[in-house]
């Protein structure tokens, strides 16, 4: 059996960066187990290839949500990284950090040591702003954060006219306030995208004391009593196991850190005996407190710009990938989101609580990612802070198999407030003078959708997720029954054992989750190591 100080499942957002902190100490061992494979697929580093990489099963684990009525009883995507770099490698490569008041939050739900000012420091000790460091950027961090390398008119105009209709402009959106529109900020450098695994694992790899085990299906938690002391796994058809001499860390994420608990024997009674698992160690909240941003979309067509529907066909194309291939730019540069807007839905909120992903581009097929042939241009809205909470459970003893994903969106008045909101905004914008010689006319939802009704009835059918799972082993104090961790990320009532991912996050950012997820890691991998010293 293999012997190490530490053993990290999941090399995604956060256990890239615990692989690297973790091993700099030369005297520890670490094992970083990944079920995927290497990052050698040329999509994940062109970063329009996340267009492709959202539904490649290669390197996605390509969930979905169960049905549910309040969403027209579709199966809604979940995508989640299936290799190194995890979700870091697949997703739409925006770095947003949330409102310093999210981080307060935590910290006034008794979650010591996280309030804003406290993971401040942890935010700039990972990030290299190209622009520079200061008070609230780091600038000399492992992962490069960049601005978007080519602008647009069309969305230049989008920008002002959020401006116009009284959002205002953010050059800065992570700098002392998140209101206003702009050209978003990625995890990218020199016109790829950089990820976890290329900012964090990669530096670390050459190190004798870390050992990187991908295709490795992590099966169950090896316990002595109420301590944890390794990790059985499986790579192909065979069994292994590893042993922790101080600590496992989870880091498998929101979706797949509560289901190797449950399979572990970790969780609700109820779950596991139902699926004849032992009852090892009760945790009521395991895989409880499920969140997710929801998004609901407005597309135009457009006139008197070029817009990425064209640009994506035929010769058009060809010529984005020679510019790319000789000097990393043109449109294989662009992300999920390129225009952001942080709106308040109502006069009296004191900041945001509506995300905007603005695009000129557009498509009207239904499920296809495919866009539309005609130029065309897009606002997503989602309500940041849902209110909404839902679960993952094991819906079967296999590890590795997909679990019950129940988001129960929009469940939450609040929610369907702010997003009934946020599509009116959108239209406002779109009336905007700085749009006026741009917007042809409304394709979805169309201007026969009015009234609310019709708009939420809309939003139930087409919504999507943003892809932001949380909460699922939350943080929280003694008196929190529903607590999985405590403000140091271990796990309550057992030794050995810390969740160190987005699923700790007791509510959700208002922003995407991957900046936050590598601020948790980097916190994390202080506290772990403090430990170890006794500090």
């Amino acid at each position: 059996m293999l012997e190490f100080d530490y053993i990290v499942i999941g090399a995604g957002s956060a256990g890239c960066v615990l692989a690297n902190r973790l091993t700099v100490p030369a005297l520890s061992k670490t094992l970083l187990l990944e079920a995927g494979g290497p990052d050698s697929n040329i999509w994940i580093h062109v970063p329009v290839g996340f267009t492709r990489t959202l539904n490649d099963p290669s390197v996605n684990w390509c969930f979905e949500t169960e049905p549910e009525a309040a969403t027209d009883n579709r199966k809604i995507a979940i995508p989640r990284g299936k290799v190194l770099g995890g979700s870091s490698s697949i997703n739409g490569m925006l770095y947003v950090r949330g409102q310093a008041q999210d981080y307060d939050t935590w910290a006034q739900m008794g979650n010591r040591g996280w309030s804003y000012d406290q993971v401040l420091p942890y935010f700039k000790k990972s990030e290299k702003f190209e622009r520079g460091g200061n008070d609230l950027r780091g600038g000399r961090g492992p992962m490069n954060v960049a601005d978007m390398r080519e602008n647009n008119k069309l969305l230049d105009a989008m920008i002002e006219a959020g401006g116009q209709a009284g959002h205002g402009i953010n050059p800065d959106y992570n700098g002392e306030k998140q209101d206003g529109f702009g050209y978003y900020q990625v995890t990218q450098r020199h016109g790829r995208r950089h990820s976890t695994a290329r900012a964090f694992l990669n530096p670390a790899s050459h190190r004798a004391n870390l050992r990187v085990e991908t295709n490795a299906v992590a099966a169950r938690l090896l316990l002595d009593g109420k301590r944890v002391v390794g990790v059985e796994y499986k790579v192909g058809d065979e069994t292994r196991q590893a042993r922790a001499s101080r600590e496992v860390i989870l880091s498998a994420g929101a979706v797949q850190s509560p289901q190797l608990l449950e399979l572990s024997g970790i969780g609700r009674p109820d779950v596991l005996r139902d699926l004849g698992i032992e009852v090892r160690h009760e945790l009521a909240g395991v895989g409880e407190n499920y969140r997710d941003h929801y998004m609901s979309r407005v597309n135009w067509r457009v006139r008197g710009a070029r817009t990425l529907n064209e640009q994506s066909r035929g010769w058009r194309l060809a010529v984005e990938a020679i510019k790319y291939g000789i000097a990393r730019r043109g449109m294989l540069t662009y992300t999920a989101g390129i225009v952001h807007g942080f709106v308040r839905s109502r006069p009296d909120l004191a900041t945001p609580d509506v995300q905007f992903h603005g695009a000129h581009a557009s498509h009207t097929g239904g499920n296809t990612r495919l866009l539309d042939a005609d130029p065309g241009m897009t606002l997503a809205a989602c309500q940041l802070r849902p209110e909404s909470r839902g679960s993952i459970h094991i819906r079967d003893n296999r590890p590795g198999s997909e679990p019950a994903i129940r988001p129960n969106f929009l469940a939450d008045e609040i929610d369907r407030a702010a997003l009934l909101a946020g599509l009116r905004i959108a239209r406002d914008i779109a009336a905007q003078p700085a749009l006026s010689d741009y917007v042809d006319f409304e394709m979805q939802p169309g201007k026969d959708i009015q009234t609310d009704d019709e708009l939420l009835a809309y939003a139930r059918a087409t919504g999507s997720t943003v892809y932001h799972p949380i909460g699922t082993c939350r943080m929280g104090p003694d008196n929190d029954q529903m607590a999985v961790v405590d403000d140091h990320l271990r796990v309550r009532g057992l030794d050995g054992l810390r969740v160190i991912d987005a699923s700790i996050m007791p509510t959700l950012v208002s922003g995407n989750t991957h900046a936050p997820t590598v601020m948790i890691a980097e916190k994390g991998a202080e506290m772990i190591l403090a430990d170890a010293a006794g500090v």
